[in-house]
């Protein structure tokens, strides 16, 4: 993994733990133990899933950049079933709060996305490389 990738990733994993911890808190307070169970459940989902997505996307990097977009499209896609699945399959289970779990989700999922671009912007990665430059372009004069 590229430090620029670590560096992305460490912005938008940590606000994001954070903000599941404030988000088990408010699940145990309105739902009890279960909705702290599903707060959790919740974070350890978000938190996986984006950062599977940032080191498929680092890992592509590596070998082809042309297909970084095409990466990056797929794991959305992947995540976003992946994760509608869970929802659809386990929308019955009693064990922890469902509602607890799925708005965690959404402000998590929120936050991620708003660190990761945060994150992105102060990194300052340039998106070209730049041509090499010959020596009788670097003499000045002539």
């Amino acid at each position: 993994m590229h430090s620029n990738d670590a560096r992305i990733l460490r912005g938008a994993a940590i606000p994001t733990g954070l903000v599941g911890l404030v988000a088990i808190v408010v699940g145990l307070l309105f739902a009890g133990g279960k909705g702290a169970l599903g707060s959790a459940l919740g974070t350890v989902v978000v938190v996986a899933f984006f950062t599977l997505g940032v080191v498929v996307v680092s890992y592509v990097t590596k070998i082809s950049e042309q297909m970084v977009l095409m990466a990056g499209l797929f794991s959305f896609l992947v995540k976003f079933v992946v994760v509608l699945g869970l929802v659809v399959a386990l929308k019955d289970v009693t064990v922890w709060n469902a509602r607890a779990f799925g708005w965690t989700v959404i402000a998590l999922t929120v936050v991620w996305l708003a660190a990761e671009t945060n994150a992105t912007l102060k990194v300052k990665a340039p998106y070209v490389e730049p041509a090499p430059r010959s020596q009788s372009q670097g003499k000045s004069g002539a």
